[in-house]
């Protein structure tokens, strides 16, 4: 089959590689028909280089049909159309119990210290061959895979496998009280998404800010009250303020991560390290790594005394310098982590069966076929040519 691999830092290719097989009762096999191009994917094409191999599969944003069961899979079989969640959760585990399929017990990289397995995401959870390829195992067939209907295009489901959940999730857990004010910092796919979901939950002020002109665009056609960065600046938590009674936003989303411009210094940290030889890179990160910490630094001055702070944006430092101080003193709850997809699904489901209230239909700026997934990587990492999300198809010319 044709998948998408790393080979270094910047450095992804298309290549043929073996077919995935059953190896367990309960595994399946997807032929992939869509399958996305997630912001953290360019974590690994930038920054996470240490924790990769030369061959490991990406992606974790991938749908399609069921081509193979294991001989224990009742709950799909061939032809069933079905959404594959980022989390490789087992349902059945304690934690799944409580909601948390980021924290499967059964999947846990204990030896890591990190929680369940991500599809196609790096030796810190489970180095999981990833979506971003004509075929897929998936494991927990009868409990993992999310079953869709016939009919509606694969965009109205696709983003259920991240970018829905890991929204819907952030809005929630910024828990904005009536009436209040959402902050959204970074307007790609994820917080785009976060605007859409935080008006269609009835969250009245939504302010986004980027400063990439197409994401800004788009999020103003939907209402949403932008700030450009670059006009901004240092002023961003006045201008938050000023719109806000002098108080600033009741909750803020971080969508950007580790990414962040404006932070010099962490830029070069992460330039140094990939100079490293991998397992010494590799070593440091795990136990030295330090972000670059913009857009929370950004989130934690323009947030109101009192409010939250979701971040949703993904950060890998295992010592990044916090304001404790500020924090403390403004009594600012921190919320976080990977998307629980399975917890979700319920809340999301009925919104892409009953119309198309998010607008997910025309959320891709760019379908593509996986052969030029490569040149997609660069633009994306560019922010180029008005790309804010990209589905590639597998198999298509």
């Amino acid at each position: 089959m044709r998948a998408l691999t790393w080979h270094g830092k910047r450095d992804v290719r298309v290549d043929t590689v073996p077919d995935p097989v059953i190896r367990e009762p309960t595994d399946i096999i997807v032929r992939i028909t869509s399958t996305g191009l997630c912001g953290s994917d360019l974590h690994l094409y930038e920054v996470l280089g240490p924790f990769l191999e030369p061959g490991d599969i990406l992606g974790h944003e991938p749908m399609g049909v069921v081509e193979e069961t294991g001989s224990e899979v009742t709950e799909v079989r061939p032809g069933d159309r079905v959404v594959i969640p980022f989390n490789v959760s087992c349902g059945t585990c304690w934690m799944c119990g409580q909601g948390l399929h980021s924290q499967c017990e059964t999947t846990q990289n204990t030896g890591r210290g990190t929680g369940g397995s991500l599809f196609g995401y790096t030796k810190l959870y489970g180095q999981v061959p990833g979506g971003q390829a004509e075929f897929l195992r998936v494991p927990f067939g009868n409990t993992l895979p999310v079953k869709v209907p016939d009919g509606p295009p694969d965009q109205r489901f696709v983003y259920l496998s991240d970018v829905l959940p890991t929204a819907w999730q952030a809005v929630r857990y910024a828990e904005v009280p009536r009436g209040g004010s959402l902050l959204v910092l970074g307007l790609g796919p994820i917080g785009d998404m976060s605007c859409r979901i935080a008006r269609h939950l009835g969250v009245e002020k939504i302010i986004g800010v980027d400063r990439v002109p197409e994401r800004l665009k788009r999020a103003a056609e939907r209402g949403v009250h932008v700030l450009d960065l670059d006009e901004r600046g240092e002023d961003l938590g006045d201008a938050v303020r000023e719109l806000t009674g002098g108080r600033g936003a009741d909750a803020v989303i971080d969508a950007v991560g580790m990414e962040a411009h404006g932070a010099p210094a962490g830029k070069l940290a992460h330039q140094m390290v990939g100079m490293l030889p991998g397992g010494v890179a590799e070593k440091l990160m795990s136990r030295a790594g330090v972000d670059r910490l913009a857009a929370l630094h950004a989130a934690i001055d323009a947030v109101r005394r009192g409010g939250t702070i979701s971040l949703s944006g993904v950060y890998g430092g295992m010592a990044d310098p916090l304001p404790m101080l500020t924090l403390f003193d403004k009594q600012i709850q921190l919320r976080m982590g990977q998307a629980n997809v399975h917890r979700w699904v319920g809340d999301i489901l009925p919104l892409l069966t009953d119309g198309d209230p998010l607008g997910v239909e025309q959320f891709a700026t760019h379908t593509l076929p996986l052969e030029e997934a490569p040149a997609a990587y660069r633009t994306f990492q560019d922010k180029a040519d008005g790309m804010v999300k990209t589905v590639f198809r597998p198999g298509a010319a």
